[in-house]
């Protein structure tokens, strides 16, 4: 028998709690096609250098890293992104490569569009201006596609032609199965 002034809500359990704090990154995140693209591209080097191959729905080009933040700053974090705009683009991926330093098989551009630089700009000193530490080295716009890779002679890869038309808010979390990636939100380019 419930115990006087309980309410049938004070009997429930609780959901779970919201994390304080979350690992973030802004980043680019393929259509379907250009998903698959990268995908076949990520298997072609994987028949060359071996390795791990990314799963393709972990596959994305990272803007901006932010690492372990605080669920608190979620708010700053959007209206950073809200005050950035540049113009929609074409991204042309067609050079392959392997840092040696952390095994890792990317695809990557030979040629940055200027609104491609635009845009990491603007993120990187709308972020910076809130206090987020942000990566001073240049913008290497690349994909990931093998981790633990021997690397070796560069195959030749069918270039993937992406339109970027949007950026995201990512939060990741490991799982048992490797990495999950959340998209909590989009912002459309002009």
């Amino acid at each position: 028998m419930d115990e006087p002034g309980q309410t049938e809500t004070d009997l429930t359990e609780p959901g779970p709690a919201e994390p304080d704090t979350l690992r973030l990154f802004f980043a680019l995140w393929p259509d379907d096609a250009t998903r698959d693209a990268l995908n076949r591209a990520g298997k072609l080097l994987h028949q060359h250098w071996g390795g791990r191959l990314m799963r393709a729905d972990t596959l994305h080009i990272t803007l901006a890293f932010l690492g372990s933040t605080p669920a608190a700053q979620l708010d700053a974090l959007v209206a950073c992104a809200d005050s950035v705009g540049t113009d929609a683009f074409e991204l042309i991926l067609d050079q392959a490569g392997y840092w040696r330093h952390n095994r890792i098989g990317w695809l990557g551009a030979s040629q940055t569009p200027a609104q491609h630089l635009e845009l990491v700009g603007a993120l990187n000193a709308a972020l910076q201006g809130v206090g987020f530490a942000v990566d001073a080295r240049p913008h290497v716009p690349h994909v990931t596609l093998l981790r633990n890779s021997a690397g070796g002679e560069v195959p030749e890869c069918a270039p993937v032609h992406w339109p970027i038309s949007d950026f995201v808010l990512v939060a990741s979390r490991r799982e048992a199965v490797g990495m999950h990636y959340d998209v909590i939100r989009r912002w459309p380019l002009a």
